[in-house]
């Protein structure tokens, strides 16, 4: 007997474990691959975007383009079965950025979007 939860989960109100909606676990997945940097998982180096990484890089336009791009292929590479990536925006304002990655579910088509800032 096999005992298991999924990622993300949550305690309902009877005190139990339950696995969040599908929407939940593919925003969850998204934001692995998003806060995962190269090198950090021992089985598979290659998985991420090292999206922490280019926080501390110079805000330009340069920038933008190399975090844009590095999120859109780490998302296809490691989600494309799941996904397609419709389209990456970063911004930078008040000394924050804010990364917006728009997609859409293959399962049903539904489109999503996820919107993630650091300071």
């Amino acid at each position: 007997m096999t005992t298991s939860f999924g990622f993300p989960f949550h305690v309902d109100a009877s005190g139990a474990v339950r696995p969040d909606g599908e929407d939940a676990e593919l925003r969850g997945q998204v934001l692995q691959v998003l806060f995962t940097a190269p090198g950090e998982r021992v089985n598979q180096p290659e998985f991420g975007c090292g999206l922490f990484n280019l926080v501390f890089d110079p805000d330009n336009t340069i920038m933008a383009a190399a975090v844009e791009f590095s999120v859109g292929s780490a998302l296809t590479r490691w989600l494309g079965d799941r996904l397609v990536v419709g389209g990456v925006d970063v911004r930078s304002a008040e000394e924050a950025l804010t990364v917006e990655v728009a997609y859409v579910r293959r399962k049903d088509l539904a489109p999503q979007a996820l919107r993630v800032r650091f300071r």
